[in-house]
C-alpha cells in the first residue's frame, strides 16, 4: 500500500526545521481584505447609509452555540489574524471600481466615496485571550463602533475565527488522547481544503499542541518546526544495489571513509542469524534506497519499513492471543512482567477480528494484501509464558509471523542503522504506514531491544517508531488500550479536515444599537441571543479549577473573591446556584481601539503554551472523550431579569378566537 504522507525526522536539533525568523510575525494573508465578505454585507451597508445611519453605534457579539466533536470545551484561536485584518481594512481603488460593477444599478456615487474613506479607526474590539478555553454563548469577540463598519467586519471575522478555533480544538483533543510524551506531527497539507486551508491547519494544529508540520511554507511563515524525510516513492525508485552511485560515507569524527553498502550487507548477514530471517527475504532495491538516504542524511536517518504492504494474519492478533505479550511500563524496562497467554483457538481466532486500527485487515476489506505466504499461526511459545525477558527473546518467532515486506524493511533498516553506527552516526527510527500498528510497533520495539542487547548498543532499543495511516482520535485511544510502542503519530486527513465536525458554527449577532439592547427571538431557545453590552468572568473553586463562566451587564460590579454570587441559567428559571469564588478572572481585554492594536501580541509559542495551561484549569471530567461533563455558563441575576423582561416586551402576543 503506497504512502500518502511524507516520513519524518525527529532529531531534537531539527535537521530540517525552519530557522528562527522574526519577520514571520508580520506575515499577512493578502486574501484577507474587505472584499472577502458576503455581498449582503455591502448591500446592507448601502441601505444603512441611505437610511442615514452613518452615526449609529452598535455592539456585536461573536460566539458559538455548541462545542465541537461531542466535547465540552473549545479553544479560541484566530485573534491575531482578526487584528491584522482590522489594521489593513481599507477599500482600494480597484475594490471600488469592482463594486460599481458588482452592486445593483442606481447606487449613488457618494456611497462609493464614503466606502473609499472607511477604516476601522473608530471600532473597539474586546476578546478572550487567544489560546484560552471557551464555551458556548460566551462571546469570543465583542465589537463596538459605527454600525456600518462593524456590520462590514462580520463575515471576515467569522471566517478567521471559525476554522482557526475548530482546528486548534481538534489538535488539542489529539494531544490529550496521545499524552504528553508522544510526538504529534501534522501531515495534512495534501488533504486540506486548498492552500489557505493547508496553511491555517499547520498553524492552528501547532497552537493546539502538535509538535511540527510537513508544510514547509508554514514553517517559514509561522516558525513551526518542519519535519520530513522520504515517501514510499523513494524506496521504489531503486530496484537493486547496482543503482547506487555513491556508497562511501566518511566517519563522523575520524573522517575515515568506508563503503556503507558493504557494511550494511555484512550486518544484514549477522542480523539474519540473530533474528533467524533469511537474507533472501529482504529486498535489494529497498536496501539500496535506505543506504542512499542514510548517506544523504546520516544524522537523520529514518526509513519506511512497509513500502509495498504489510502481510499479517487477517486479524489474527498474536498479542491479543498471547503470542506477543504487551509489556507494561516504560518501553525499555527489562523487568516488565508478562501475563500468561490464553490457549489459542487457532482455527477460529481470525473470525470477526479487526486489525490494530479498528479496521478489517487488507485480506478482508479488499485491499491489496500482497502474495499469500501460506502462513499458519505459530504454536504457543513456552518462552513467552516464562517471563518478559524470554518473551522478548521470542521476537524470532514473532518476526516469522508477519509478512515478507515488513521483515525485509525491518532487517534492511537495522542493517543500515548498524552500518551508520560503525561510522559514528545514530539512526533516528522507522515509520510504519500500514497494517496492525499496535502489533507491528511492539514487534519493532522487541526487535530493537534484542539487537541492543546482542550488539551492546543501549541507544538502539530507544529508536523512534512513527506511525501514520489515516489515524484519528479513536485510533489513538484503541492503540493506547492495546499497549502500543509508538513514539510519534503523523496525522493528516482527519486532523486538517476536522472530519468529525467540519464547522464550528460561530455567529455574529447585534446585541445593542445606540445604547438600546437588541434580542433575537426564536422558537428554538438555543438561537435566542443574550442582549446588551456584557462582560464575562471566570469563577474558580477552592481546588483551583474553573467552576463557571458568568455573564453580566457592563454596568454591574464584577464578582469578588469570597463573596456569594448568584449564578443563573439564562433561560431555565429553576436552574440557579450560589458560587463563592476563590479566584475571579475577567476574560475580556481590549485588543483594538483608536485605530491600533492595544496589546502586545504573544508569539505562537506563547499561545501554544496558553492552550495547555488553560486546559489544566478544567476538571478532568470536562475533558474526557466519553460523556464529558458540561461546563456551566451562567448569567447574573440582573442580566437574567433583563433578558426576560426584554423577551416579554418583544415577543408577540397571540389572539384566540
Amino acid at each position: 500500500m503506497m504512502s500518502s504522507n511524507n516520513s519524518v525526522d525527529l532529531l531534537e536539533d531539527g535537521a530540517f526545521a525552519a530557522s528562527k525568523n522574526s519577520w514571520n510575525r508580520y506575515y499577512s494573508n493578502s486574501v484577507v481584505q474587505p472584499l472577502l465578505t458576503d455581498l449582503y454585507q455591502i448591500t446592507m451597508a448601502y441601505a444603512y447609509w441611505k437610511s442615514g445611519k452613518i452615526d449609529d453605534q452598535a455592539v456585536f457579539d461573536l460566539f458559538f452555540r455548541t462545542n465541537p466533536f461531542n466535547g465540552e470545551f473549545t479553544i479560541f484561536a484566530g485573534l491575531e489574524e482578526c487584528l491584522k485584518f482590522m489594521e489593513s481594512f481599507h477599500y482600494s481603488e480597484t475594490d471600488i471600481e469592482y463594486l460599481k460593477h458588482a452592486l445593483p444599478q442606481g447606487i449613488e456615487e457618494e456611497f462609493f466615496e464614503y466606502l473609499s474613506q472607511l477604516t476601522a479607526k473608530d471600532v473597539t474590539l474586546f476578546a478572550l485571550k487567544e489560546g484560552s478555553v471557551a464555551f458556548p454563548r460566551v462571546p469570543l469577540i465583542k465589537v463596538a463602533g459605527p454600525l456600518i463598519i462593524v456590520q462590514l467586519l462580520e463575515t471576515t471575522l467569522l471566517t478567521l475565527v471559525n476554522y482557526a478555533s475548530l482546528m486548534a480544538t481538534n489538535a488539542a483533543r489529539y494531544r490529550m488522547v496521545a499524552g504528553r510524551h508522544i510526538n504529534l506531527l501534522e501531515f495534512g497539507l495534501r488533504r486540506a481544503q486548498g492552500p489557505d486551508g493547508g496553511l491555517s491547519a499547520s498553524k492552528y494544529a501547532y497552537i493546539g499542541g502538535f509538535d511540527g508540520t510537513s508544510n514547509v511554507l508554514a514553517g517559514k511563515l509561522f516558525n513551526i518546526p518542519v519535519k520530513g524525510t522520504h515517501a514510499h516513492a523513494y524506496i521504489t525508485s531503486f530496484t537493486g544495489t547496482q543503482e547506487l552511485k555513491t556508497r562511501v560515507l566518511a566517519h563522523k569524527e575520524t573522517g575515515d571513509k568506508r563503503d556503507l553498502l558493504e557494511l550494511a550487507v555484512e550486518h544484514r548477514v549477522l542480523l539474519s542469524k540473530v533474528l533467524d530471517i533469511s537474507t533472501d527475504e529482504s529486498s535489494e532495491g529497498e536496501l539500496a534506497a535506505m543506504v542512499s538516504f542514510a548517506i544523504a542524511f546520516p544524522n537523520g536517518f529514518m526509513a519506511l519499513v512497509d513500502t509495498y504492504d504489510v502481510k499479517r494474519y487477517s486479524a489474527f492478533r498474536l498479542h491479543s492471543l498471547g503470542y506477543l505479550p504487551i509489556l507494561q511500563g516504560d518501553d525499555t524496562n527489562d523487568d516488565a512482567s508478562a501475563t500468561d497467554p490464553p490457549e489459542a483457538d487457532t482455527e477460529n481466532a481470525h473470525q470477526g477480528l479487526t486489525n490494530g486500527n479498528g479496521l478489517m485487515s487488507s485480506e478482508m476489506n479488499g485491499d491489496d494484501g500482497g502474495e499469500d505466504d501460506g502462513m499458519t499461526p505459530p504454536p504457543m511459545c513456552a518462552n513467552c509464558e516464562a517471563n518478559a525477558r524470554n518473551a522478548r527473546g521470542c521476537v524470532i518467532r514473532h518476526l516469522k509471523s508477519v509478512g515478507k515486506c515488513f521483515r525485509s524493511g525491518l532487517l534492511n533498516f537495522c542493517a543500515v542503522a548498524l552500518a551508520l553506527n560503525d561510522q559514528g552516526y545514530r539512526a533516528v527510527g522507522i515509520r510504519i504506514d500500514s497494517g496492525d500498528l499496535a502489533y507491528l510497533s511492539c514487534l519493532a520495539r522487541e526487535t530493537f531491544e534484542r539487537i541492543s542487547e546482542q550488539f551492546k548498543l543501549p541507544w538502539f532499543s530507544k529508536l523512534t517508531i512513527v506511525a501514520s495511516n489515516d489515524i484519528n482520535e479513536e485510533t489513538i485511544l484503541s492503540l493506547n488500550e492495546q499497549g502500543h510502542k509508538i513514539d510519534c503519530f503523523g496525522i493528516g486527513t482527519h486532523l486538517v479536515t476536522c472530519q468529525r465536525q467540519p464547522a464550528l458554527g460561530c455567529v455574529y449577532k447585534m446585541v445593542e444599537i445606540n445604547a438600546q439592547p437588541r434580542i433575537k427571538l426564536s422558537q428554538d431557545v438555543v438561537k435566542v441571543t443574550m442582549p446588551g453590552n456584557k462582560n464575562v468572568f471566570r469563577l474558580y473553586g477552592a481546588d483551583g479549577h474553573a467552576l463557571i463562566d458568568l455573564l453580566q451587564r457592563v454596568d454591574e460590579s464584577p464578582p469578588e473573591v469570597g463573596q456569594k454570587v448568584l449564578c443563573r441559567h439564562p433561560f431555565q428559571e429553576s436552574k440557579r446556584a450560589y458560587v463563592i469564588p476563590t479566584h475571579v478572572e475577567a476574560l475580556y481585554d481590549v485588543y483594538w481601539a483608536d485605530g491600533r492594536v492595544t496589546q502586545a501580541m504573544p508569539s505562537l509559542e506563547e499561545v501554544r503554551d496558553r492552550v495547555q495551561n488553560s486546559l489544566k484549569t478544567l476538571r478532568q471530567d470536562h475533558k474526557r472523550t466519553l460523556n464529558p461533563t458540561p461546563y456551566k455558563v451562567a448569567v447574573s441575576d440582573n442580566l437574567y431579569n433583563f433578558i426576560h423582561d426584554l423577551w416579554l416586551q418583544n415577543a408577540p402576543i397571540g389572539e384566540l378566537s
